[in-house]
């Protein structure tokens, strides 16, 4: 197992390789090009220049996020091909690099949904919270009020250029249900999984987040029967998963434990998002928290564990941390509590190792 950290690169992001050099046991940046419009090939140069600099700062580079996908191959659009030999390149020149996971979701239109980036905690800190009535307004009021409370940062999959076109999204989106959207990522997979078994590239599709449909779009990886199923659309090892201990465990009713156990034997989960997030009164409602098993919902030692014992091998990143010591970062994604994030799951491998 190692740790990871997500960075979004020296022009758009607070923390720094040097910062994340200096967090214990942190060995992995996971990374990405964000000035690329989605759709378009990811340039080997590019790619390249990203894995020296991560390299130059004595970290490696395996393992990428958000090679987001065309929404013309989600709703399954003629022009799908192009865009899909777009993303066959990407894979291949990623390959080159030296990277061995993908990082991607199957979400239509947005990649993730907050309602408040500032949700204020009871220690004065602030994190990301969602909640279900929020989302009864209309879509535009969400993008604007996240767009507003994003510190001046572009966040990934909240691209302005694509949300501006929201209403045509949703049309195009009007015919397309769970299983029409389900053959979609079919039609995908099949196309790409042998680019990725040639160049040994392993795909880790991303749960939607929140598991649950939002403004009436299909969710098609939201729990373990979800995750059967995408396996079944392509059953080749390079099919995989991230598992996401928030994004599962936003439903009550999913035993997060429980999936790692069942998948991580598999070979099919290269990559884990670990974090805590605690629930509401109402059923669909959240806050994010700390990675302190106390302060949230979830059993965090329980998770790590369950890893451990399954021999999981891939790369463990914190994610979404609070905003707290006055930082002012990209929600979610500043230095501190990740960081801290980091030292609590080491302390629990370590411990758990120990003990066996």
């Amino acid at each position: 197992m190692e740790m990871g950290f997500r960075w979004y690169g020296q022009q758009d992001d607070a923390v720094s390789l040097a910062n994340i050099r200096q967090i214990p046991n942190v060995t992995q940046v996971v990374g990405a090009l964000f000035d690329i419009p989605v759709g378009d090939v990811w340039p080997l140069d590019k790619i390249l220049d990203l894995k020296h600099q991560v390299e130059a700062a004595g970290l490696k580079l395996t393992t990428v996020e958000s090679v987001n996908i065309h929404d013309d191959i989600k709703i399954g659009l003629p022009s799908r091909d192009q865009y899909i030999a777009n993303y066959q390149e990407t894979i291949r020149h990623l390959a080159q690099a030296g990277v061995t996971t993908i990082c991607y979701n199957f979400m239509p239109i947005f990649d993730w949904v907050r309602t408040n980036l500032h949700y204020p905690l009871a220690d004065g800190s602030t994190a990301l919270a969602f909640e279900e009535q929020y989302t009864q307004k209309a879509p535009e009021k969400i993008i604007h009020d996240v767009q507003s409370q994003a510190n001046g940062y572009v966040l990934p999959g909240w691209e302005p250029d694509r949300l501006a076109e929201v209403q045509r999204l949703f049309a195009a989106y009007a015919d397309v249900d769970e299983a029409q959207l389900a053959a979609n990522l079919k039609y995908f997979l099949d196309a790409i999984i042998p680019v990725c078994e040639e160049c040994h590239v392993q795909m880790a599709m991303h749960p939607d987040d929140p598991p649950m449909p939002i403004f009436g779009l299909p969710r098609i990886y939201k729990n373990a029967a979800d995750m059967r199923a995408i396996v079944a659309l392509n059953p080749s090892p390079m099919n995989g998963f991230t598992i996401c201990t928030g994004s599962l465990g936003e439903n009550p009713d999913n035993d997060v434990p429980a999936i790692i156990r069942e998948f991580v034997p598999t070979g099919r989960v290269p990559f884990v998002h670990a974090r805590n997030i605690k629930h509401l009164g109402h059923h669909q409602d959240f806050h994010e928290s700390g990675h302190l098993s106390k302060d949230g919902s979830l059993d965090m030692f329980a998770i790590m564990q369950a890893l451990h014992d399954t021999g999981f091998d891939g790369i463990i990143r914190p994610d979404h941390g609070r905003d707290i010591w006055g930082e002012q970062g990209r929600p979610g994604y500043g230095l501190y509590d990740r960081a801290l994030g980091i030292a609590y799951l080491n302390g629990l491998w370590e411990a758990i190792s120990k003990t066996k």
